[in-house]
């Protein structure tokens, strides 16, 4: 497991606030079905179907840490950015929400370019195995977290402190648009046996229907970077018929746009 390297320290001027760095160790990992960066919603609400776990390190102490989590329903996953693709941080981004044509401040946004790259994400509890083999785990759903991501903390979601239905969503705070997603033949056909081999502990149809509502909710949400939504529009006649692909579990989607709508032509195995 490798956490990013600090960045050197600025040197201060007068002034500045004399602050020491902190280091922080992983306390075991997220385990994802987002096996790559592509194809990750923005929110874990928006693919509820998403599922993985939070493996912590096999030690008797995060037994005993867990113990009292299986009378929350979710709770929130503090973890690492480990491929947000370097140690600089942005002090503006363009967010995909915005259409990439409007800059705000980092600290105004969630994207993982930040002066710490540490993430935020609130999960559903689905399962908490305090004696699993691998050592302390909860399987979750509804992530939004890469694979192998380093685990640092969780707290419980406690809805009369976390939910304040006063709040404001600024700049987001209008709902994403969701396009209409069509399963070619193929696809329906390769649903099944993909589902057998994902969800072995389920009966076939609800393997089927959990797999199939996991690829419709990440493509419903466009899961192309918002540099490459703005340039291929999905009306535009250059968009359409463009192929595409995104991992998810042990699958590569690849999907096109036709007529605005997005097609899913083939569940391959994901190449090892």
């Amino acid at each position: 497991m490798t956490v990013p390297k600090k960045p050197p320290r600025k040197k201060r001027r007068k002034g500045d606030l004399d602050l020491e760095p902190w280091t922080f160790a992983p306390i075991g990992i997220v385990e994802s079905c987002f096996k790559e960066k592509f194809g990750i919603p923005r929110q874990g609400s928006l693919a509820t179907t998403a599922v993985g776990a939070l493996q912590f390190l096999r030690e008797d102490d995060f037994k005993t840490a867990i113990r009292g989590l299986e009378t929350f329903t979710h709770v929130w996953v503090f973890f690492v950015f480990h491929e947000h693709g370097g140690n600089r941080w942005k002090p503006s981004i363009r967010p995909p929400r915005l259409g990439g044509a409007k800059k705000v401040g980092v600290l105004a946004s969630r994207s993982p370019h930040r002066p710490n790259p540490i993430g935020l994400s609130v999960v559903k509890i689905e399962r908490v195995l305090p004696d699993d083999p691998r050592g302390p785990r909860v399987e979750v759903s509804g992530l939004d977290i890469l694979d192998g991501s380093p685990l640092l903390d969780i707290k419980p979601y406690i809805p009369y402190a976390d939910s304040l239905p006063d709040a404001r969503g600024g700049w987001a705070q209008e709902e994403i648009p969701r396009n209409e997603v069509i399963f070619s033949a193929r696809a329906e056909s390769e649903l099944s046996s993909r589902a057998l081999r994902s969800f072995p502990e389920l009966a076939p149809a609800e393997g089927y229907a959990k797999l199939k509502s996991m690829i419709l909710e990440l493509l419903e949400i466009d899961p192309r970077p918002a540099a490459q939504q703005r340039k291929m529009r999905v009306a535009a006649p250059e968009t359409q018929g463009t192929r595409y692909g995104f991992y998810v579990l042990d699958w590569d989607v690849k999907w096109e746009i036709h007529d605005g709508k997005f097609i899913v032509t083939e569940i391959a195995p994901r190449p090892e």
